[in-house]
């Protein structure tokens, strides 16, 4: 898989990080070390780590990925990484 959004809330800007949907990259995901879960009221899991997104930024960089966009959403803030 070529992109990869991560996320966090603006008031838990020093992690936990959201790292991807349950269709993720297994490999990807036990690297960055994530665990799977589901969110009360969610019908679908997502993968977190306890890193700060600055962390996770850099641990993606490391594997080759790059960032293309950032945003925020709300009270969340977004990254859309591609690698090549």
């Amino acid at each position: 898989m070529p992109y990869l959004l991560i996320s966090t809330q603006i008031r838990l800007e020093a992690g936990p990080t959201m790292v991807g949907d349950e269709n993720s990259d297994p490999h990807l995901m036990s690297i960055l070390g994530a665990t799977k879960r589901s969110m009360l009221g969610n019908n679908f899991c997502e993968y977190y780590v306890n890193d700060a997104p600055r962390v996770v930024l850099d641990k993606l960089e490391s594997l080759g990925y790059r960032v293309v966009s950032m945003t925020g959403v709300g009270q969340t803030l977004v990254w859309c990484l591609h690698r090549e």
